[in-house]
């Protein structure tokens, strides 16, 4: 399939919706199909959902709509994808600028439509083509050619172009290359994941000055020295943290940064040689798309000014910090890229999702045709005026509050499962010191009961407090006689037991509780050994 490449800013491709031919954007930064058609809707079949797809610059809105799609030799049925009626929050008319969608390559798992519908019938489209061919080719390569003032590179023996499950022609050493496994990325939500790897170790950035550029990682999980980079074909300039842009940029002569744009304008005939690595193998990225003149700036005298193409980021900065840069067609042009979706197409019996990536720059060659495009027979790039800054001199870009503050809502979010974890760990050490404290004054308590009754056991017995259990009968209120001629005193209770009228002899005459029987205990009588020494309480 063929990709038109549209002044080094979009690259575009061919399909059908419905029957209607569109041109779309092809996206490995998105996962999802949208297209605005440019004059008569076809007919399709609206599945009764409403998605916003929001991206760096613009938003695509509308309903779910399914129709037959073709792409390339591809053939999907019921397709879904989003209709899309106003394009009026692009920066300008999609149409005009060449395209009336967008295509996304990316992880179905990604998709928002998928997720909207919850079922297989919101599949992406590559989703659907892999099922068509269940080979273990699910893979697509991208090759993304460049032009100079508006021809065609003379250097580039190729044309743009997108595969499915095939490699292009002359490039089958791209099979070779180093597997970069996608990095998983510790996510909230499906739709983070990109197609992102790791540079190499302390030498994933090399700067114009051919030293390695070092800043911090702000992914919590990246290993000391190295990058997370996403390949997203979606972007024109590449987003790099603001110290890599400042350190290839900040050091040239006549610089300056524009914070409206928020990118640096560099002097055109400006030769910036930099270069990244990965899997060890090292990608030159030409001067030409490192200072790019497409896009007609000046500076404030008028003069024709370039734009720094590796800008920092700050419209796509991560939030969540799951990546540190986005590289985007300034630095895809200069390598052709495999991507193979593996257990993402095929579940869990394919592979890990990894990268390939073959140089097509070639640092010399390139070297040159700068020389002869931006200075002409006569230039030197070796000119006084060129030579970069000495480090101390380094002009640094302003940092805005908006990003001062995107930095510090990073700062937390990205780090949520840490602090969620550091949270935990305080409280259960709150909650582990409380019950120390409790038993450290339960022990102490016992030990100080214990000595209080080691205490009481020691003291003589004439000491011993005089119970209050149990009164001796000369207590005055038992009266003060040891042995009353009655039980409890004559005055409360009489001789007899009961009293002579309720329990008399009478009443019961020679039974068992009569005076005169023989087993009756008379209670008038001295207690001898029939009672203790003590009665109870009254």
């Amino acid at each position: 399939m063929s990709v038109t490449n549209n002044g080094n800013a979009q690259y575009i491709g061919n399909m059908t919706i419905g029957g209607t031919p569109v041109r779309v954007l092809l996206d490995t930064g998105s996962s999802d199909l949208w297209v605005s058609f440019p004059n008569a809707i076809p007919s399709t079949t609206d599945l009764g959902k409403s998605v916003s797809l929001a991206y760096a610059v613009g938003s695509a809105n509308g309903n779910v709509n399914s129709a037959k799609v073709q792409l390339g030799s591809y053939s999907v049925d019921n397709q879904a994808f989003l209709l899309v009626k106003d394009t009026s929050t692009f920066s300008s008319d999609i149409h005009v600028q060449g395209y009336d969608g967008l295509l996304g390559l990316g992880p179905n798992k990604g998709s928002v439509i998928r997720k909207k519908l919850d079922d297989d019938t919101g599949d992406t489209t590559l989703t659907h083509i892999f099922e068509q061919d269940k080979s273990d080719d699910s893979y697509i390569t991208f090759l993304l050619d460049r032009r100079i003032s508006g021809a065609a590179d003379p250097n580039q023996k190729f044309t743009g172009q997108l595969t499915i499950g095939e490699v292009v022609k002359g490039f089958e050493s791209i099979t070779n290359q180093p597997k970069l496994d996608v990095d998983k990325v510790n996510r909230l939500l499906a739709s983070d994941q990109h197609w992102q790897v790791l540079t190499d170790k302390n030498v994933g950035i090399i700067g114009p000055d051919g030293n390695p550029i070092m800043v911090d990682s702000i992914v919590p999980s990246a290993p000391d020295g190295q990058y997370v980079a996403v390949f997203d074909s979606g972007f024109t300039f590449s987003q790099v943290p603001r110290d890599v842009s400042d350190a290839i940029y900040g050091r040239v002569q006549g610089a300056q940064y524009d914070t409206k744009q928020e990118l640096w304008l560099i002097p055109c005939g400006q030769y910036l040689n930099i270069s990244m690595n990965f899997g060890g193998v090292n990608y030159p990225v030409h001067p030409l798309d490192t200072v790019d003149n497409n896009f007609a700036q000046t500076d404030s005298n008028g003069n024709p000014i370039c734009i720094g193409s590796f800008q920092p980021i700050t419209s796509a900065f991560s939030l969540l910090g799951h990546y540190d840069m986005i590289l985007g067609m300034s630095f895809l042009r200069n390598v052709y890229t495999l991507h193979n979706f593996g257990s993402w197409a095929n579940g869990a019996s394919g592979d890990h999702p990894y990268i390939q990536l073959s140089p097509t720059t070639d640092a010399s060659a390139a070297r040159d045709e700068f020389l002869k495009v931006r200075l002409g027979t006569n230039g030197n790039i070796n000119d006084p005026k060129y030579a970069l800054l000495p480090p101390d001199q380094l002009q640094h870009s302003p940092v805005s509050e908006e990003e001062k503050k995107k930095k510090y809502q990073e700062m937390i979010l990205s780090r949520w499962p840490y602090i969620f974890v550091g949270c935990l760990v305080f409280v259960l050490l709150v909650t582990g010191f409380c019950v120390w404290r409790f038993c450290c004054r339960n022990r102490l308590r016992a030990r100080k009961q214990a000595k209080a009754n080691a205490k009481l056991d020691t003291l003589p017995l004439s000491i011993e407090p005089r119970s209050t259990t149990y009164l001796p009968l000369e207590d005055s209120q038992y009266g003060k006689a040891e042995y009353s001629s009655t039980p409890y005193g004559n005055t409360e209770y009489p001789a007899t037991p009961y009293g002579k009228t309720e329990y008399s002899s009478a009443a019961y005459g020679n039974s068992q509780y009569s005076l005169n029987n023989p087993s009756y205990v008379d209670l008038t009588a001295p207690p001898q050994a029939h009672y203790p020494g003590h009665y109870p309480p009254r």
